[in-house]
């Protein structure tokens, strides 16, 4: 990164927001060359630009990080998470630490009821895919042997996974409960396959 528009990223994230006039004044450079560099920083989609009314006059436009600024500063959820499922496991023991998971699957699997109310059991299938799809995975499904077999090629959890396994057992449980149906990991990433299939059987949907 450019020293001058990471000055400017490192300015919008103290200050949320700024207009032109702000960073000329930050930066001790013209408004015009501001602009270059803002030019660039909104074409590669790190900074977002809104205008700023309540003034006489034209309004002025302010800047401010896009989710893909923010995202280039370190965020450590990956360090907490696994901080704090070792000290559960180590704390409450290993039995605590499942239904802690579990728990923690249901809240996530709550979160999608209104999407599968009404849906007959291969109805509920499909949209358990399309689902597991919508959390940042890339996903295909398909009928094997009777089974709905649901591939993730990805991983949001990768970081923490590879650490602790247990988050493993989460996932599956959150397939489990919005799919209706008793659902099993037959290959996983962690074990270095190309994917994590849960092999969903329709049978046991209630």
């Amino acid at each position: 990164m450019q020293a001058t528009r990471q000055d400017i990223l490192d300015f919008l994230r103290r200050h949320h927001a700024a207009s032109v006039k702000d960073l000329a004044a930050h930066l001790a450079l013209t408004p015009t060359a501001v602009r270059q560099h803002l030019t660039i920083l909104e074409r590669d989609g790190l900074i977002d630009s809104s205008e700023q009314r309540g003034h006489v006059g034209r309004p002025a436009l302010v800047y401010s990080l896009s989710s893909s600024g923010d995202s280039l500063y370190p965020k450590l959820y990956d360090d907490l998470a696994n901080a704090m499922i070792t000290e559960a496991r180590e704390l409450l023991g290993p039995d605590a630490q499942q239904k802690l998971l579990k728990n923690v699957a249901t809240r996530f699997a709550r979160q999608y009821s209104s999407r599968l109310e009404g849906k007959s059991p291969s109805e509920r299938l499909t949209e358990t895919a399309k689902i597991v799809g919508d959390r940042g995975n890339v996903v295909e499904a398909e009928w094997a042997d009777g089974d709905y077999l649901v591939r993730k090629y990805t991983c949001p959890f990768w970081n923490v996974a590879k650490q602790n396994s247990a988050v493993c057992a989460l996932d599956v449980e959150f397939v489990r409960q919005i799919a209706g149906a008793d659902a099993r990991l037959s290959t996983s990433l962690l074990r270095g396959d190309e994917a994590c299939t849960f092999r969903i059987r329709p049978r046991a949907v209630g």
